[in-house]
């Protein structure tokens, strides 16, 4: 049995879309370089592979095919079935390809799989003849039974994870349960995919880079977040053996040549004992890749964050949303303001690159808390800073919360990309006022970053690297520019 699996193709005028690999879907201007690794693609492609079932994955996005072009390869290989991985804000577009899809291999069965609730109803299936299947949440070993049964010919009631048609009817069968241990699956399967393409944190790591997750899940509730209730469905956190994730490291290095890794777990640096051993290992194996992490800013003390940055850890990212203590309480967040200080400033005291992400339209927010963030931001000083508007996603509790107070301004999913369009309202904010607050961040940010680089401390480093590197400050500059 052949299957196909795929990133479908997902743009408009001057921006790409970014699905497959991101929790957060949405349009990226062209040019940005951003491009997530479409993990669970990529660890299904595998266990397919395990199991001796033939496989094509293709990224659509990250190839930049056309839908023309990504349909034809699909018809070159004849696929039994056709598994797609769709999200909320791209879902229109995912279901126009799928009708395409349809009318030219009509005998192929059809999958959807990813992070759109709705799909997960009875109603979607009955209402979208042109599907065959839905794989709810982590879907590796769904995927894996289904094809099983399907090659046996045998009945699907007992797949968990499975939502299915069974003589014109819509059957929902029970979710599977996560996957307890992580050191089961194969790694994921890359050697289809365009691995050069894929990129993070370009701006301060080296290129090319390779993007790796050490753990899944996060134990935390934030209210805006629907990604553990739908992709894992709860909070359970689950990891890695620290030795099996420096060999996948070590093996990408050398088989590909990547000059960095970036780590992009839900939450990376969750249990000290664990970051050590991690960090450990990469140090007995003296590899000289630097490396980066998606963390929180409160969970690692400076004995951990100073011995991965002797492991060649430069950078990480921290999330902190508000820089109002009452704001973040509301988000459900736990996170303590002041202990975010104290981390950011142990953390570049150690020369590890800081990046900071805000986003505006929380509960109790208002035009002047959104002048404390800022304020809060700029204080903080990070290499980098990420503003946005607050898009909660169905399953997440703050839409829920905002629907019921018909705050929710518009459900036409594409336009839930946190940048430059809002969708919500709020008790003290509308819609243009949130609009703003992300245009009034990034003037100030911006200020701030200009008048940063006349401080003697930064105007001498940056001479100092444009001596050993001309290039590369040439090159930074016309980025600037």
């Amino acid at each position: 049995m052949r299957v196909f699996l795929g990133n479908a193709p997902w743009r408009k005028e001057g921006f790409y879309g970014v699905r497959a690999g991101s929790r957060w879907p949405h349009f990226e201007r062209c040019g940005s370089g951003y491009m997530p690794f479409p993990f669970f693609l990529a660890y299904a492609t595998a266990v397919l592979e395990q199991a001796g079932i033939e496989v094509l994955l293709v990224d659509g996005i990250a190839e930049e095919l056309s839908e023309e072009q990504f349909i034809t390869r699909i018809e070159q290989f004849q696929p039994h079935l056709v598994v797609l991985e769709v999200s909320t804000s791209s879902i229109d577009i995912d279901i126009t390809i799928a009708k395409k899809i349809k009318q030219k291999l009509p005998a192929t069965k059809l999958t959807f799989c990813g992070p759109h609730l709705y799909m997960y109803q009875q109603n979607f299936l009955e209402e979208h003849p042109e599907l065959d299947f839905i794989l709810q949440g982590e879907y590796e070993y769904t995927l894996r039974e289904l094809v099983q049964r399907l090659q046996n010919q045998q009945e699907l009631s007992s797949v968990l994870g499975l939502i299915y048609r069974q003589n014109g009817t819509v059957i929902v069968n029970p979710r599977r349960p996560e996957i307890e241990n992580l050191d089961e699956l194969p790694w994921p399967s890359r050697k289809m995919l365009p691995m050069y393409k894929y990129c993070d944190l370009g701006n301060i790591l080296p290129l090319p880079s390779v993007q790796m997750w050490a753990s899944r899940g996060c134990p935390y509730q934030c209210i805006f977040c629907s990604w553990p209730q739908i992709m894992y469905g709860g909070h359970k956190y689950r990891v890695r053996n620290p030795v099996d994730v420096v060999n996948e490291m070590e093996w990408l290095i050398q088989e590909y040549g990547f000059k960095s890794v970036y780590f992009d777990d839900d939450t990376f640096n969750l249990g000290k004992e664990r970051m050590l051993r991690i960090a450990d290992e990469i140090k007995k194996r003296n590899m000289k890749v630097p490396w980066a992490i998606m963390a929180r800013a409160d969970t690692t003390d400076f004995e951990t964050l100073k011995a991965m940055r002797d492991a060649g850890m430069v950078a990480l990212k921290y999330g902190v949303e508000s820089g109002v203590q009452e704001i973040v309480n509301a988000s459900q967040k736990n996170l303590d303001l002041n202990k975010v200080a104290e981390t950011v400033k142990r953390t570049k005291e150690l020369g590890i690159k800081v990046h900071l992400t805000f986003c505006f339209g929380l509960p109790g927010e208002t035009k002047e808390t959104i002048k404390q963030t800022v304020a809060y931001a700029l204080q903080l000083d990070p290499d980098t800073v990420q503003f946005s508007i607050v898009t909660p996603y169905p399953g997440s509790k703050y839409f829920d919360m905002l629907d019921k107070q018909g705050y929710i301004l518009s459900k036409n999913w594409e336009e839930y990309d946190g940048y430059h369009r809002a969708v919500i309202r709020t008790d003290n904010l509308t819609q243009q006022d949130l609009e703003d607050a992300v245009q009034y961040a990034n003037r100030m940010w911006e200020r701030h970053r200009i008048r940063r680089t006349l401080r003697p401390e930064y105007f001498w480093s940056n001479i100092r690297k444009a001596i050993r590197d001309p290039k590369k400050a040439i090159q930074k500059i016309k980025q600037a520019l």
